[in-house]
């Protein structure tokens, strides 16, 4: 940073500054008493993130303004007009904002600025200005307050949708473990009862045997019927008519209300013929009762078991998404908080193909894994909205040098190039009115941009919108 040169204060030159051009004699004579005059070699004039210690006006020179953007400064504007202004402009806040220079300022050539101490220019403005800054503090906290309400609206109204979808997809299992758990009740109490009559009639110690291996050999069939999984539906349905004649044929009645368990065990004619002959005849029905309830019990501890294992990744992925257990900062593997967000996000991905294109060789990245989600859940929710429940979501995970890069791609209609530049902003949206509040985007640019000193781009055209998300891999927390 250059070290500033002392120089007299000139009233005539300060009168000829836009800033001051309406200021009476005496409050040109208070400015020179109260500030100075420096001249500043090329260099860095102020810092973003330093105290604000000062307020400058150009006199005469050039500048240029930077903003702090994923760790680089990026240049926003320069100018040689005589009387810009930067530095502790927010000063007359007081205690109530932090009180740091909001941006970098280089001194591009040698140059003169009319330098006054924050607090001077905060009584400047209190004594001066009394009714500027009640509408200036008006404007900046409100702003502040309005975007700090919104946003967490957006969240709350985020937390709401998913809350509302992940209650939905806990609930289809619970409920397919309730009923199963009913018929299983049922069935095991059949089979109590089979049991009970098998223990009191005069089935002989072979007899009752053969309907354990037969008991065995079935279930280890139905197991193998599952891992194939061959049957078409018209080739099931014929193959219950003909077990239920079968049945039919051996004196079993109601043979129809056993067929459709025996053919989801993988049981068939061929088979049925080799039990009938390892068993008595007087103990065929008794067996073929016996075996249905065995399969369907089997059956029903599946779906029992299918329905918990359901609930259990749902509980899972909630935890993965909440991160409830990591630590703030950490490095996490991107590909589980983007399967993560995909498990919350079903309801809303419904008749949307979902493709994923990752590179699982990358490294974990060090970030916020909570607030990432958060990041994710805004790029996809805005895709499967874009594409309004028909087209492609395309996951790509990828290293480029030493940034990881998420790619978060769909094909609705596509962003506008007037909207490409302003799709960051706050407060703007391109969804119809009491659909979006416009937060969305900017609070993903702060993550990834501010928080994690990494960038989010987009790329637009009909049929092809794609959002990049660059983490770096040296970030600190």
């Amino acid at each position: 940073m250059s070290t500033p040169e002392p120089l007299p204060c000139d009233v005539a030159e300060l009168r000829r500054m836009f800033l001051f051009e309406r200021l009476e004699d005496w409050q040109l004579a208070w400015l020179c008493e109260h500030g100075r005059v420096e001249h500043a070699k090329p260099g860095w004039l102020i810092r973003e993130g330093d105290p604000a210690t000062c307020f400058y006006v150009m006199l005469e020179g050039e500048i240029a303004l930077y903003r702090t953007v994923g760790g680089d400064d990026v240049e926003t504007s320069r100018t040689a007009r005589a009387g810009v202004y930067t530095g502790a402009w927010s000063a007359y806040l007081g205690d109530r904002a932090p009180q740091v220079y909001t941006g970098s300022t280089k001194v591009l050539e040698p140059s003169r600025f009319f330098v006054l101490d924050a607090a001077d220019f905060a009584k400047l403005m209190a004594d001066w200005f009394p009714m500027a800054v009640h509408l200036l503090e008006g404007l900046f906290f409100g702003t502040r307050n309005t975007q700090e309400a919104v946003g967490q609206r957006e969240r709350l109204l985020a937390l709401g949708s998913l809350s509302a979808g992940l209650t939905h997809e806990l609930n289809n299992p619970a409920s397919a473990a309730v009923r199963a758990t009913a018929t299983l009740r049922e069935r095991v109490a059949a089979m109590r009862h089979k049991l009970a009559m098998i223990a009191e009639g005069t089935h002989d110690r072979e007899t009752i045997t053969a309907l354990m291996a037969l008991q065995e050999d079935a279930l280890a069939r139905r197991a193998d019927a599952v891992s194939a999984d061959v049957l078409g539906v018209l080739e099931a349905s014929d193959l219950e008519d003909r077990l239920a004649d079968w049945l039919d044929d051996h004196g079993i009645e109601n043979g129809w209300e056993i067929a459709p368990v025996l053919v989801q065990g993988g049981i068939d004619e061929t088979w049925l013929d080799a039990a009938a002959a390892r068993v008595d005849p007087s103990a065929l029905a008794g067996a073929m009762r016996w075996l249905g309830y065995t399969l369907e019990t089997e059956e029903l501890i599946a779906e029992i078991e299918d329905a918990t294992n359901r609930v259990s990744t749902l509980v899972n992925a909630a935890k993965q998404y909440s991160q409830l257990d990591r630590a703030p900062f950490v490095r996490t593997d991107v590909h589980e908080l983007l399967d993560a967000t995909l498990l919350m996000l079903q309801m809303k991905l419904r008749g949307i193909t979902v493709v994923k294109h990752y590179d699982r060789s990358i490294a974990p990245v060090p970030m916020f894994a909570a607030e990432m989600n958060q990041v994710w859940t805004n790029l996809i929710v805005n895709a499967a909205q874009a594409m309004a429940g028909e087209g492609t979501l395309t996951l790509t995970t990828r290293r480029v040098e030493d940034w990881c890069e998420v790619e978060v791609a769909d094909t609705g209609p596509g962003i506008t190039p007037e909207n490409q530049e302003r799709i960051f902003e706050p407060f703007f949206t391109t969804k119809a009115v009491g659909e979006g509040t416009g937060l969305g985007l900017d609070i993903s640019w702060r993550i990834v941009v501010r928080k994690h000193h990494g960038d989010l781009t987009v790329e637009s055209e009909p049929g092809s919108t794609r959002f990049t998300v660059r983490l770096p891999y040296d970030a600190a927390g």
